[in-house]
């Protein structure tokens, strides 16, 4: 089964930095229709991020949701490692009796090919923060494809 938690953590974090910077609200409504999601799965979401300080929500009526720090200080990785916890990037086959070579030495090779694959995709995300992931959404907004512009106002080509 594919987890999909830190795909959808990182399309909530986003959308809340969204909000924030065109002067708008978040709530878990409001992200649950931009998931396709129920507002109680966005809630459960929000529990590590919140704890990891990567947002705020505060309660009532007029509550919101917000970023926890600048969105320049937030990276991918934070975002990961927060809804991710100690789940391994790749799973490992369990412990075969050693009939051969291979089934002798095949288990603590993957974990040391994991654990490298794990490290290299964490280095990459280290190096992007929110604000990036940001920046480079709106510079490659695919609403308006090429050669569609003519359709956006004069506000909207402002606001991009």
């Amino acid at each position: 089964m594919l987890d999909i938690r830190f795909p959808t953590a990182l399309q909530m974090v986003l959308c809340v930095a969204h909000a924030e910077r065109e002067g708008k609200r978040s709530t878990s409504k409001i992200l649950a229709m931009g998931l396709n999601a129920n507002p109680s799965f966005v809630r459960k979401m929000m529990v590590p991020l919140t704890r990891d300080g990567i947002i705020v929500s505060t309660l009532g009526r007029s509550g919101t949701i917000r970023l926890g720090r600048p969105a320049q200080e937030i990276t991918l990785c934070d975002i990961y490692l927060s809804v991710l916890e100690d789940k391994p990037l790749m799973a490992g086959r369990p412990e075969v009796p050693p009939r051969c070579l291979v089934s002798a030495n095949a288990c603590w090779y993957f974990k040391e090919l994991a654990r490298e694959a794990e490290q290299a995709s964490l280095d990459v995300l280290a190096k992007r923060t929110v604000a990036d992931a940001l920046k480079d959404i709106h510079d490659r907004d695919r609403r308006y494809p090429e050669g569609s512009c003519e359709l956006q106002t004069a506000e909207e080509k402002a606001d991009l």
